[in-house]
């Protein structure tokens, strides 16, 4: 759901179904030399500690060492995990990115599919892929994971499935967050029941959706969903006015970050 030109190419090496890949080894991230921590509590909202801005780090050299403390974290592609015929392909990410100690990190992976090889989605893909996914919660600093997928009607149940084999595979007190169409918060959620800790509306490059949605925020109306009502994911090339309040906001940049775009975004925060 991240706009397409800021993804990366297709990745390299196929690996075999029955692996499970350790990101942690793959993943050439300038994070520090941080400790694992898990910020979440063991009883109430695993996503409580997260500050109420979250920054996108897309496929690009990044460098946020000059995030207020506290203020903002950053939600960065860990992975491509690209499904194809009855195989799983894992990129890692590519460029660096830079952060302070003690900066929120979320790892997001993003799930491809090869058009000219349409994947089985099969159960032996959907534990490969969740395996894959899986093993970015044990990067150093990494708070929660998030998954981004446009599954389409027919790889829904794929989806569900995975989603459901992710949360057995993660630690219990781990948050899991994914990416939502509008739309699947709305009149069509089907998402509702799976294991997640937030489905993160995405209000940008919305395509159908735009008209009903700006005028459920017109309205003052939130998303059906609860798991809907947690954050929202925006673009700052693309300006929506009514975004409800009260809700974390992961917001991408196609430009990329800096000092100045940040301290307009905290800026407007309410304290």
């Amino acid at each position: 759901m991240i706009p397409q030109r800021s993804r990366p190419a297709a990745a390299k090496g196929i690996l075999p179904l029955i692996a499970t890949v350790s990101l942690t080894a793959l993943l050439p991230v300038s994070l520090g030399l941080y400790r694992r921590c898990s910020t979440a509590s063991a009883s109430g909202n695993r996503l409580a500690s997260l500050p109420p801005v979250m920054l996108w780090a897309w496929e690009r050299p990044e460098d946020l060492r000059f995030l207020p403390a506290g203020r903002a974290g950053v939600s960065f592609l860990a992975a491509t995990v690209t499904l194809g015929a009855d195989t799983v392909r894992v990129q890692p990410r590519r460029n660096a990115l830079q952060v302070a100690p003690g900066t929120p990190l979320v790892a997001c992976l993003r799930i491809e599919v090869d058009s000219r090889r349409p994947p089985a989605l099969s159960t032996e893909q959907t534990a490969a892929a969740s395996a894959a996914i899986a093993g970015s919660a044990n990067l150093a600093g990494v708070s929660a994971v998030q998954v981004d997928f446009d599954a389409t009607v027919s790889q829904r149940p794929f989806y569900a499935r995975l989603i459901r084999d992710l949360r057995r595979r993660l630690p219990a007190n781990m948050p899991l967050s994914i990416t939502a169409l509008a739309s699947w918060c709305m009149d069509d959620p089907w998402i509702a029941g799976l294991p997640v800790d937030e489905a993160v509306p995405m209000l940008f490059r919305m395509g159908p959706d735009a008209a009903d949605v700006r005028v459920r925020l017109a309205q003052g109306r939130d998303f059906s969903l609860p798991m809907c009502r947690e954050s929202i994911g925006i673009s700052t090339d693309e300006k929506l006015a009514h975004l409800p309040a009260g809700h974390r906001r992961y917001i991408f940049d196609p430009r990329g970050w800096s000092p100045d775009a940040v301290r307009s975004l905290i800026a407007e925060e309410k304290p």
